[in-house]
């Protein structure tokens, strides 16, 4: 709209709009350590085109760990990590030509489902009897980079972890420092496409200080939360999430 606030060329109520949804995904993210991109970008969905704040989001994944680094190093679990990672990291050059050729309205679907489908069965009581080992791992790094081209990369690791024997603490900590990683890895990708240019620079200084809002009021509700309800609040927001993906794909 010519008419519009820069950069995204948005009206005054778009503009606000998006600024209350970045806060409550900032909270989101500050509480269970994951879920911004994927509530950002679907609340973003309704009101204007989301893919030019694909590659802000991204960066902003990595400004949100930065801002929750403080205290996680011990409680990381690395070798989780690095065997996600090295998953994420043989898909991701191709995920974002998959998004291309498949559109991302249907890759969401796709990712949609099988999340939904996982939390029922997750909510009747489904679990891995025991922690997943390396290969387990890989799989679900490659998931999630496939997963990354429609901004839901944490969502199969979220479900993976949350079906394990897990702490709240490690779940939230090993899942900030896996986003922070395979969004550093995502930039060439993003910049290689044109998805990522000035103006990605210009949105993430606006939404910065609501992200830290944000991140700093759910980090506080973490530090006081019980396990079980940590746990239920993670089922619930990933359901909500593969909802909205749903929604979002076929309106």
């Amino acid at each position: 709209m010519a008419s519009g606030i820069p950069p995204l060329g948005l009206e005054l109520w778009q503009v606000a709009y998006l600024a209350l949804c970045v806060l409550g995904a900032a909270w989101v993210r500050g509480y269970s350590g994951f879920g911004f991109s994927a509530l950002v970008v679907t609340a973003a969905a309704l009101v204007t085109d989301p893919v030019p704040l694909i590659a802000t989001l991204v960066m902003c994944e990595i400004a949100l760990s930065f801002g929750q680094a403080r205290g996680i190093r011990g409680n990381v679990d690395w070798r989780r990590i690095w065997g996600m990672l090295a998953g994420a990291a043989v898909v991701m050059p191709f995920s974002f030509t998959l998004i291309a050729r498949l559109g991302e309205d249907l890759a969401r679907i796709a990712i949609s489902v099988m999340v939904l489908a996982i939390c029922m069965a997750m909510a009747h009581g489904w679990q891995f009897t025991r922690e997943v080992g390396t290969p387990g791992n890989v799989i679900a790094g490659m998931a999630s980079g496939v997963a990354n081209g429609a901004a839901a990369g944490g969502l199969p690791i979220a479900v993976f972890m949350a079906g394990q024997p897990v702490s709240a603490t490690v779940f939230r900590t090993t899942l900030i420092v896996y986003l922070t990683l395979v969004c550093l890895i995502a930039l060439p990708s993003l910049w290689w496409t044109g998805l990522l240019g000035a103006q990605s620079f210009v949105i993430l200084a606006a939404m910065a200080p609501l992200m830290a809002l944000g991140l700093w009021i759910g980090g506080r509700r973490f530090t006081s939360a019980n396990p079980q309800n940590f746990k239920k609040f993670t089922l619930i927001l990933l359901t909500v999430l593969a909802v909205l993906g749903l929604l979002r794909s076929l309106m």
